[in-house]
């Protein structure tokens, strides 16, 4: 099986990586090099959210933290979640369940691996080798967790804590949707209505990014925005996620016990561009394997987006074409990963 892995444990790979993994940005004459050092990135940090407020039945709680969470998806498109309620030790089990699939000998994930573009289990590396002109650094697993589960049998116990994972996931991005909704001046289900959010689709996908020689010559994923409505993020003790703002990369730096959510595309779509998606990216490391875990939060894939009624004014029409979503991913998936391209695509 064609894999980073299977790379990144070959005695061959010791100081140096093979060329097709040297990263280029071949797609844009922008070049967003600079990278905040360790004190600025400190002193830029993302919002936090604090999602026992969110919930809480005092209304002053509750009302700061939607005023919170309204103004780190309009400034940010990125929060980091703390007090969820998942507990860490299905957070834990969940990354060691991860890491016990890509321990499966090679033979047990290749039945996952190729196939359509829209298969429910589906492992492979890179995003998408057919168009890539390099590769990237990182292996995936993708589940259709909703509104049908499917994921692996192996290794034992994998596919129970992944849905029920999958279910905490969903149960607070259900209550995130309600504080954005009253973020937007609408009533508390007016997202969960506007996306169909309980036949949605949900996708889980783990990120397996090998330890790498010469982590400043490869990419784990390349800049780029989701194209769901809303990702919530886990992942191990090992950091490389970075995002860009006001044209430099920002190194997220999570608390403990804490998710990293970001808005997607999907989320601009129906907002009509009041509560953007944020461009970033995954970088690579020498000392060891990082893994994340992201459930991906969207309409049913037969859906057609459009701006809603209620974000279009005779002062801001409609900024994007309606498109189904499944359409909308297939043109992501099809393609090299490239900021906000998809996006462009639609744009009117």
């Amino acid at each position: 099986m064609f894999s980073v892995k299977k790379i990144a444990e070959s005695s061959s790979v010791v100081e140096c990586i093979p060329s097709e993994y040297v990263y280029q940005n071949n797609n844009s004459n922008e070049d967003y090099s600079i990278i905040l050092g360790d004190e600025e990135a400190q002193n830029t940090t993302i919002p936090t959210i604090d999602f026992s407020q969110l919930i809480s039945s005092n209304p002053a709680d509750r009302s700061k933290a939607i005023q919170e969470l309204g103004t780190a998806c309009a400034d940010w498109g990125f929060f980091m979640l703390i007090n969820h309620g998942v507990p860490e030790s299905l957070r834990e089990e969940v990354l060691r369940a991860s890491q016990k699939f890509y321990d499966l000998p090679d033979e047990e994930r290749k039945q996952y691996e190729g196939g359509d573009m829209f298969a429910p289990i589906k492992c492979g590396t890179s995003f998408n080798v057919n168009v890539e002109k390099t590769f990237l650094w990182r292996d995936y697993l993708k589940c259709h967790v909703h509104p049908h589960f499917h994921a692996p049998s192996n290794p034992h116990g994998f596919s129970e804590t992944i849905k029920a994972y999958c279910k905490k996931s969903r149960d607070v991005i259900g209550e995130l949707l309600k504080g954005i909704s009253i973020s937007l001046g609408q009533e508390e289900k007016y997202m969960h209505k506007v996306m169909n959010y309980e036949s949605g689709f949900q996708m889980f996908v783990v990120n397996y990014y090998p330890r790498c020689p010469m982590p400043e010559q490869a990419m784990g994923l390349p800049p780029h925005s989701d194209h769901g409505v809303l990702t919530l993020l886990l992942q191990n003790e090992l950091e490389g996620l970075q995002l860009l703002r006001n044209d430099m990369w920002i190194p997220i730096h999570p608390l403990p016990n804490s998710f990293i959510v970001n808005t997607g595309d999907q989320m601009e779509i129906l907002t009509n561009g009041k509560y953007k998606s944020n461009i970033h990216r995954a970088v690579v490391n020498k000392n060891a394997t990082r893994i994340t875990i992201g459930t991906a939060h969207g309409p049913p894939l037969d859906d057609v987006v459009g701006p809603t009624i209620e974000m279009i004014r005779e002062d801001n029409p409609p900024a994007y074409r309606a498109i189904k979503y499944k359409d909308y991913i297939s043109l992501q998936q099809s393609n090299e990963l490239n900021k906000k391209t998809c996006l462009d695509y639609i744009r009117i």
